[in-house]
């Protein structure tokens, strides 16, 4: 049989004890760690290499964090991020979540806790990319077009990109169209967890798709308190 190939991790801590610690513990549970101690060494590590998943604090001299993520996010839209980091402000787990984190974990924490969530983020993202070309790559949302693989969403005169949350909940709607999208369900398939900043952010991503589907009165997405969500589309 064959050994599955050991994960490429890109860590960005600033704390050298923490960071040295971490990083060795991640190498003996079969993970290449490539650890930098501030934003811009990374960024710039970033184009260096591949890797399946990137581990970043928010506090870093010369680019924080958050600043990373939003370069990365620029060039890979898909790699997985976790914000690994002291501050629990409510604001920050929102704007982490918000720059698409898969997740939000604050210090002090369970080293083999956040082991088996590195391990399902890489799960899914490895199940991901080898089932995209049995994920359907275009639906009809009453007048609009939607092309899940490009995340563009077309009306006639005009052309929305989507990120890539939106474009996977979007994707969960068309799936259920005129049935139920359970809240829990999608917030499991795309964010990993139920808490309360996950659904908060992903109130966030809908409040956007609702907006960009105004445009066609028989296309509604309507809320079931309790429970999830309807893409209703009415014959035009």
């Amino acid at each position: 049989m064959a050994m599955e190939r050991k994960a490429g991790i890109l860590l960005v801590e600033d704390d050298l004890n923490f960071g040295s610690i971490l990083k060795s513990y991640l190498e003996l549970n079969d993970m290449e760690v490539v650890w930098k101690t501030d934003g811009r060494q990374a960024w710039a590590e970033f184009f260096r290499q591949q890797f399946e998943l990137c581990i970043l604090d928010v506090m870093m001299p010369e680019m924080d964090g958050f600043s990373l993520a939003r370069e990365i996010r620029s060039v890979n839209s898909d790699i997985p991020l976790i914000f690994l980091t002291a501050r629990v402000l409510r604001e920050d787990v929102i704007e982490g979540f918000r720059l698409g984190a898969d997740d939000y974990i604050t210090k002090p924490f369970d080293s083999e806790v956040l082991l088996f969530k590195i391990r399902a983020i890489l799960k899914r993202s490895r199940s991901a990319n080898g089932k995209r070309d049995e994920i359907p790559d275009s639906f009809l949302i009453g007048l609009y077009e939607f092309d899940y693989k490009l995340r563009r969403l077309k009306f006639p005169g005009r052309e929305q990109s989507l990120t890539p949350k939106e474009a996977e909940l979007l994707r969960l709607l068309c799936l259920s169209m005129n049935d139920i999208l359970y809240r829990k369900e999608a917030l499991l398939k795309i964010w990993g967890d139920d808490s309360y900043f996950t659904t908060r952010s992903m109130d966030v991503f809908m409040a956007r798709l609702r907006k960009y589907l105004k445009d066609d009165e028989n296309v509604e997405i309507v809320s079931l308190h309790g429970n999830g969500y309807r893409l209703v589309v009415k014959p035009g």
